[in-house]
């Protein structure tokens, strides 16, 4: 086929270059025979791929895939290596298919827990969810598959989600909202960026040139193809206007006609059409030369893959007294109790969810991992059909567990509870789950808790019942035998919490505003999201972000920075030393955040800036480093709209945990641009002294003020000298021609206005 995009863009028409604007049916982008363009494919895939047969919905029929642990699940993990090497399994299945591009991952940040898509996010902090979002495309891209980074940008709630307005003021965007988008565009440059159904600020974003032009392209140098999520688009011109370059699915070529006639009257202009076209071109150029004919997948080396991602997914949250891993010659009853151990929910519902090629049964997993004489009984515990109680099932798994040296309690949310298209009203487990933790703790003191949901949950009320927890999310195909292997100290877990766990919702810092009204929802929270709310508020949490136990200890020592100060043009070197101190082979996620000891903006307690994963064998250490740029130092200056770092003292921790942190240095980072600042009458006199270059002029400012309040009586009035200075430091420079009675011209007021912004 012929490769020159200038010499076939001149030869289309007006019509065919408008049809290649929008799809051909749900899946396929339209051909143009004329010219001999033919279409590609794309579906569905954040944790597998979703292939359909068939063109009429009711018809389509899904194809078998490996179907990894959702987002919610693979975060968790905090291993890049990992998350890539998914993304390249998925690519291989992707090319087996014929498939062009796989639409994911999604790294929109879990504003609350409640968001009933959460399941296919990563996490709550932008730098994590970026750099994982990251290794997935350039896993899945190394194939020659494309993704699509979505849903850009706020798509933070299923409720009203084709609609609700997310109002959220430009610092916020830009430190919690959009930085992962950025790092992966800029980091794996995917082929595709979808747009997400909201609007943000008043506009849809399909129609926001700011978002999909002004940021995405002219700032973040994004170069290739916007795509709508499925639905998403309203007025076709407007979009087109905006970078969206294709809407999804087709409108029986309604919109194709809205831009031919936009174009034949001059409202719109057929050169952003060519645009458009010309990157749709390009696009499937790159999809037709990376086509890998007669690909031959080992499904069973992809399922082991997926069981590699379910096990360093899983995050144990409690081992009480180290009752895990099982020991076969205390524990010879085991108790396997609750309908998760025999139908494991492992993914998510909506739009993402595939049809696994082979299932793992955590009960059958368990039952054959188990040594010789050890005995495996069960006892479903609950209906996952009905939340109700079910006083036969729950007597049943009472007894058994009575009877038994251990418990093991599968729990959790069943499918109804979350899905795309709808949030949760709260965050319990159905009382069936929570009742049967109650009774079975009551009679059994050994109990594992295996918690399957996608998001977090309110587990406070049982929390100290029981002895152990592993939370399980959702695992994938090949959860249950991960599971196993962990039970049974195969394999140590290495996972931590790449959310929150809160005592309770009342706690959560959207709790106030989710899922909005009247069509509106506000983000009064700012940046203070996850974490960063809890560390401002001290607040206890149930289990931190970050946090996650091991079979083993890890020792952290000898933090070094290889410079003490440096501008914000300039790296620093952060190093230390990790050693595996137990008797078990492990992994340990190493995490550093900085904090900005004083700031003229308020800045979150800490943020995460990088973090690693770090095997080790007993009595091992090993040496990591990490580097620091001006991004790790820095906050959004609306003022300005880009980034600053202020001159000042910043403290990087390095730890196990956000709030497990035992190694501290301080560095001093100059900045090289000052902020600019314009005085006017209702300027204070302590931004006069902190944003003026002449502090004599602003000293002399504040002695004038002094003199009219002193003239004025406030000495007389019991003020003390503290007193007066805090009056003096919040006093505008209006202020002078009142307290001075005069003495102090308007005139005069406006030449100091004006000198001091001179200087």
């Amino acid at each position: 086929m012929e490769r020159n995009i200038s010499e076939l863009l001149a030869r289309l028409t007006l019509e065919e270059k408008a049809s290649l604007c929008s799809g051909l049916t749900h899946w396929f982008t339209k051909a143009v025979e004329s010219q001999d363009i033919p279409s590609i494919v794309m579906y569905d895939g954040p944790h597998g791929l979703r292939k359909q047969e068939g063109e009429e919905a009711e018809e389509m029929k899904t194809l078998p895939a490996t179907c990894f642990p959702p987002a919610c699940g693979l975060a968790s993990s905090w291993n890049v290596d990992l998350v890539e090497q998914v993304g390249q399994t998925i690519g291989q299945e992707c090319q087996a298919e014929g498939v062009a591009i796989v639409l994911g991952p999604g790294v929109n940040i879990k504003r609350s827990p409640l968001c009933g898509r959460n399941f296919e996010y990563y996490s709550e902090d932008p730098v994590l969810s970026g750099e994982l979002g990251t290794a997935w495309v350039n896993g899945v891209q190394s194939q020659g598959v494309g993704t699509s980074l979505k849903h850009f940008a706020a798509n933070n709630q299923e409720t009203e989600r084709m609609s609700i307005d997310a109002q959220i003021d430009e610092r916020t965007l830009h430190e919690i909202y959009l930085p992962a988008f950025e790092l992966v565009v800029k980091q794996a440059q995917p082929w595709t960026v979808m747009c997400a159904y909201n609007k943000l600020n008043g506009t849809l974003c399909s129609e926001h040139k700011g978002l999909l032009t002004d940021i995405l392209r002219e700032q973040w140098g994004y170069d290739g193809y916007v795509i709508s999520d499925w639905g998403a688009v309203d007025y076709r011109v407007k979009a087109l206007e905006a970078g969206l370059d294709l809407q999804m699915p087709d409108t029986g070529g309604a919109s194709d006609q809205d831009i031919v006639a936009a174009v034949q009257a001059g409202t719109l202009q057929e050169s952003i059409l060519d645009q458009s076209v010309e990157r749709y071109l390009r696009l499937l150029f790159k999809a037709l030369d990376s086509r890998q004919p007669e690909v031959q997948l080992d499904r069973q080396a992809h399922h082991q893959i997926a069981k590699a991602a379910a096990s360093e997914s899983i995050v144990l949250l409690k081992n009480q007294d180290h009752l895990l891993p099982l020991d076969p010659a205390q524990h010879k009853t085991v108790a396997v109790i609750g309908e998760f151990a025999k139908n494991p929910r492992i993914q998510g519902g909506g739009s993402s969810h595939v049809i696994p090629t082979q299932l793992d049964i955590p009960l059958d997993e368990i039952m054959k991992s188990a040594e010789a004489g050890v005995t495996v009984q069960y006892a479903p515990g609950y209906d996952l059909e009905n939340d109700a109680i079910q006083p036969n099932l729950m007597d049943e798994a009472v007894a058994l567990a009575q009877s038994s040296d251990v418990a093991l309690l599968f729990v959790g949310l069943p499918d109804s509870y979350e899905s795309e298209g709808y949030d949760r009203s709260h965050m319990e487990l159905p009382l069936s789950h929570t009742q049967l933790i109650r009774a079975v703790s009551a009679v059994q003191s050994n109990v594992v808790v295996i918690l399957t949901q996608g998001s977090a949950t309110t587990i406070s009320s049982w929390n100290e019942r029981v002895s152990a927890i592993l939370l399980g999310w959702l695992l994938g195909q090949a959860g249950g035998s991960a599971i196993a292997d962990i039970v049974w100290g195969k394999i140590n877990p290495s996972g931590k919490l790449s959310e929150t766990l809160p005592i309770k919702l009342s706690d959560t810092p959207a709790h106030l505003n989710f899922p909005g009204q009247k069509g509106v929802v506000t983000y009064h929270e700012g940046i203070f999201v996850g974490y960063r709310y809890y560390d401002a508020k001290e607040m206890e949490v149930l289990y931190p972000f970050g946090h996650g136990l091991s079979y083993t200890e890890f020792e952290y020592s000898d933090l070094q920075v290889n410079r003490s100060q440096l501008s914000d043009q300039e790296t620093v070197e952060v190093s230390l030393s990790v050693k595996n101190i137990g008797n078990r082979a492990g992994k340990e996620i190493v995490q550093l955040y900085v904090k900005d000891v004083e700031c003229r903006e308020i800045r979150p307690e800490k943020e995460l800036k990088a973090f690693t994963k770090v095997a080790l064998a007993p009595g091992e250490a090993k040496p990591v480093s990490f580097s620091l740029g001006f991004r790790d130092f820095a906050y959004y200056e609306d003022e300005i709209h880009d980034w600053r770092v202020e001159s000042g003292e910043f403290e990087i921790f390095v730890g196990t945990s956000s709030r497990d942190l035992p190694l501290r240095q301080t560095v001093h980072v100059e900045s090289t641009h000052s902020l600019p600042h314009r005085f006017d009458r209702h300027s204070t006199m302590d931004a006069i002294l902190r944003f003026s270059s002449d502090p004599e002029l602003g000293n002399q400012l504040v002695e004038q003020f002094r003199t009219a309040l002193i003239g004025a009586g406030a000495e007389q009035e019991h003020f003390t000298t503290e007193m007066l200075e805090a009056m003096i430091r919040y006093f505008p420079i209006r202020g002078l021609y009142h307290w001075s009675k005069g003495e102090q011209t308007q005139a005069a007021m406006e030449a100091m206005i004006q000198k001091l912004n001179e200087e």
